[in-house]
C-alpha cells in the first residue's frame, strides 16, 4: 500500500551532508563516513530540553528527510549545512502502519 509522504521532496530544498562518527582514527579523531548527501526541510529554532543527566541542552535546528537515510543503524555524529557545522543531539524515525520509515527527523545542537 502507498502510503503520504509526510516530508515530500518538494519541500526538501536545503542542501545537507550526515555525517556518522563509528570508532576513531589512527591520530584518535573520530572517523567519519558520510551516510547521507542531498536536500532536506531545515529549520533554525531555540529550544531547550535536558538530557538523561537533567542537564539543560540547547537545540538549535531540526532536518526532516524523506524516508530513512540509514537503514538499520543509529544515527550519531554531526551535519554540515552550508558553511555551518552541528552535532546530531538525537533523531526519530516516523513510521507508517506497516512499519516502513516514512520520514527521519534529526535534532541538532
Amino acid at each position: 500500500m502507498k502510503w503520504v509522504e509526510l516530508v515530500p521532496d518538494r519541500i526538501c530544498t536545503t542542501p545537507i551532508k550526515v555525517f556518522l562518527e563509528n570508532g576513531l582514527n589512527e591520530d584518535g579523531s573520530p572517523h567519519q563516513e558520510t551516510v547521507f548527501y542531498g536536500n532536506c526541510n531545515y529549520s533554525e529554532k531555540a529550544k531547550t530540553v535536558f538530557d538523561g543527566e537533567r542537564k539543560a541542552v540547547r537545540l538549535s535546528a531540526v532536518a526532516l528527510f524523506n524516508g530513512d537515510i540509514s537503514p538499520g543503524k543509529d544515527i550519531e555524529g554531526c551535519v554540515e549545512v552550508g558553511n555551518t557545522t552541528r552535532r546530531i543531539f538525537s533523531f526519530s524515525r516516523g513510521r507508517n502502519p506497516d512499519g516502513t520509515v516514512n520520514f527521519t527527523q534529526l535534532e541538532l545542537i
